[in-house]
């Protein structure tokens, strides 16, 4: 078994048997979905997230593995290099542990103890460090020369080399570690030259202040690395300073001679001059990815489940995108989400054409034939609301008010011009509104995740790693959920396991010039998409009213001999398998388990077989904000309201209670219990009843609570 799958094993406490299977097929350019669903029993049925972080921690170990190639490099060409040296290396797979290693062979800048070295003052520093000479100047004597001018000076360059020495040493490194992990205070002071300043007011709450390191949450972390970026605050990491010394003078200063005196101030001025900066920014950073890590988190967890909201479905859709001045520009969508029609409606001041207004939309839905409506829930919102609840329509029509963070994003990008190149941007923000209500997961992939509003700190973090994350989690839900192989956009396609972006644009060409799939393996015509591709994908495509019904559903075409052997041994046909649930009931597993099929995929097989393409989404509602609360002002504490959780944060949840203003829920307000994360409370857009706690008018903010409401 190769170390690598052994080192994830026991890191992640899986199976290592499943590891080393999942990295073949990760190192064969399968992707996490594929893998997750059609090879588990290679994994022994690893869910998606363990085989994440198996990918994740196989890159890691990558990386450490060349880094250990350089270094050896190094240390060989400085003719350095021992067997026990060499053992350590290979056998080091931790990179604080192999850069402290490396440390006293790095090649460095020209630093006061490389001065010293080249003055032929190690032996001394040698002498000192043995503590056993009583008169260290006489010593110091016979290294006056050059430009060590007196004995003062070559003592001062002894001290500089111990001091570099002691702060290389590893059991040095990882004691003051050791106390920063326990100690560390974070402390954040404002700039006093900034402290009166209109963007210093966001940070009021770290002007003076200070907490253990260990028990500073991200968002208090990046609130303040952001302040300190601004330039407002700046901050500290530190410990404290006399314990750490003189743990460290513990270790290296042995009796009270004069030497030893000189080593324990070569000790105080390295822990100052080297240990300490370095420690702290090692905690810096390490605090910060740690930080990014949760943010991140926070991000996918929003995402996906933004991603993943209720869909409508196929529905004749009016897309609204209201405004005042500028009016609110409406768009009529067949059930396709094609755009049939246009216009702008003025029924809100300052035009007032409230009437005309009214005509054109009854007559709009009419026409077209509209089931459903769909209000972006930015400016003019709740009075465009409103406003339609006043219509009369010949037919039932469903009225939703979808979230448009990111609309204006889609509007002006090069996806939204290549749909639709003679429409202005306010007609495809109102589109891109229209079909978030039918298919938010179809629309929401078109648009920069980092710009659908539902982050913490998104623009702080590391941004390689959240593109990494928000990437994997559009990919996840993508297959999760399944895409229509013959109506599924060129960006939507492009996300589908084993495709990508070229060969997305080859599979929307070859339907163009040939027409809708009628089967997947019709795939295989498509230029470029290869037997791999093919393999990677086609599970995770459907073709509604195919002439094999398994072509609709998350059974892979790898999968269908089995099928069609099922229905054989059942004396009927695939369709009938699946309409018939007695037939399907008298269907014993067992006999079709092979030495690559065993009982996970038989397993998902037979549910396929039971509800074909289901789509995992929940179905939508529709809800109501309370008619007499319009603005902030209409607030009263004590108030009970219905809203909806816009954005969830390690801190709390955000709720929109139709004021313009979302109010935050803080995570002790979710529940009459203890919550440690919000997500066990609260999902996004999950329809809830707030009541209100205070009103901030000078911040401009809304306490809610969750606790002790009835109903």
């Amino acid at each position: 078994m190769n170390i690598f799958a052994q080192l994830i094993a026991r890191q992640l406490s899986l199976p290592a048997e499943g590891v080393e299977n999942t990295l073949a097929l990760l190192d064969l350019g399968c992707t996490i979905p594929f893998i997750a669903r059609y090879r588990k029993e290679r994994t022994g049925n690893l869910n998606e997230v363990q085989i994440a972080q198996i990918s994740d921690s196989y890159d890691k170990l990558k990386e450490i593995s060349k880094r250990k190639e350089t270094i050896v490099k190094t240390i060989t060409d400085q003719g350095k290099m021992t067997p026990e040296l060499e053992r350590r290396i290979a056998d080091c797979w931790e990179s604080t542990e192999l850069e402290d290693i490396y440390l006293p062979y790095k090649p460095k800048r020209r630093t006061r103890a490389q001065v010293a070295r080249e003055q032929g003052l190690e032996p001394l520093a040698t002498i000192i460090l043995l503590q056993r000479e009583q008169h260290p100047e006489q010593a110091a004597a016979r290294f006056v020369k050059g430009d060590v001018k007196d004995c003062d000076a070559a003592l001062k360059g002894a001290q500089d080399i111990i001091a570099e020495m002691v702060s290389e040493d590893e059991r040095s490194r990882n004691q003051l570690r050791g106390a920063f992990r326990r100690e560390a205070i974070i402390s954040s002071k404002v700039v006093k030259a900034k402290a009166d300043t209109e963007e210093a007011a966001k940070f009021t709450d770290y002007f003076d202040f200070s907490e253990p390191l260990r028990k500073c949450s991200s968002h208090r972390l990046l609130a303040m690395r952001r302040g300190e970026n601004e330039g407002i605050l700046r901050i500290s990491i530190s410990a404290d300073d006399e314990e750490c010394i003189d743990r460290l003078c513990r270790q290296h200063v042995r009796g009270h001679g004069p030497c030893s005196q000189l080593v324990e101030a070569a000790v105080e001025d390295s822990y100052k001059r080297l240990l300490k900066p370095s420690i702290e920014t090692e905690f810096a950073s390490l605090s910060k990815e740690k930080a990014d890590d949760e943010a991140i988190q926070v991000f996918t967890d929003n995402l996906r489940q933004l991603l993943l909201a209720a869909p409508l479905g196929q529905k004749r859709v009016m897309g609204i995108d209201p405004g005042f001045r500028t009016g609110c520009k409406v768009v009529c969508l067949d059930a396709q989400g094609n755009l049939l029609h246009h216009e702008a409606i003025f029924p809100h001041p300052p035009a007032n054409r409230r009437m005309q207004a009214k005509v054109h939309v009854e007559q709009m839905v009419d026409d077209y034939q509209i089931e459903a409506i769909a209000i972006g829930n930015g400016t003019a919102s709740r009075e465009t609301s409103e406003f339609v609840k006043t219509l009369e329509f010949k037919h039932k029509v469903q009225t939703f008010v979808v979230s448009e963070d990111g609309a204006s994003v889609y509007s002006a990008s090069k996806t939204a011009r290549d749909e639709f190149p003679d429409e202005d941007v306010t007609v495809r923000g109102a589109v891109s509104i229209g079909r978030r209500l039918m298919d938010p997961l179809a629309e929401l992939v078109k648009i920069d995740p980092k710009s659908i509003g539902v982050g913490q700190y998104q623009h702080d973090v590391d941004q390689t790693k959240l593109k990494k994350s928000l990437d994997m989690t559009v990919e996840s839900c993508v297959n999760s959920v399944g895409v229509n192989l013959n109506t599924a956009s060129q960006h939507l396609l492009t996300y589908v396991s084993g495709l990508g972006p070229a060969l997305a644009k080859n599979i929307v060409e070859y339907r163009r010039e040939n027409g809708a799939f009628t089967s997947r393996t019709q795939l295989k015509k498509v230029p470029r998409l290869g037997a791999t591709a093919f393999e990677q994908c086609a599970g995770f495509l459907r073709i509604p009213g195919a002439k094999n019904p398994l072509d609709n559903s998350a059974v892979h075409p790898e999968s269908y001999a089995i099928v069609a052997q099922m229905a054989k041994d059942c004396d009927c046909t695939v369709a009938d398998l699946i309409k018939d649930k007695t037939k399907r009931e008298k269907i014993v597993l067992k006999r079709y388990v092979t030495d690559t099929v065993g009982m996970p995929t038989l397993t998902d097989i037979m549910k396929e077989l039971e509800k074909p393409g289901r789509d995992p989404r929940e179905q939508i509602e529709e809800f109501e904000f309370d008619p007499n609360v319009t603005c902030v002002d209409d607030l009263v504490e004590g108030m009970i309201l219905p809203g909806i959780v816009t954005n969830i944060t390690n801190f709390g949840a955000f709720v929109d209670i139709g004021v313009h203003q979302d109010g935050l829920v803080h995570i002790s307000q979710l529940a009459n219990r203890y919550v440690k994360d919000p997500n066990e409370v609260v999902k996004l857009h999950q329809h809830v009843r707030v009541m209100v706690k205070e009103i901030d008018h000078r911040r401009n903010r809304i306490a809610l609570t969750m606790r002790n409401i009835e109903g």
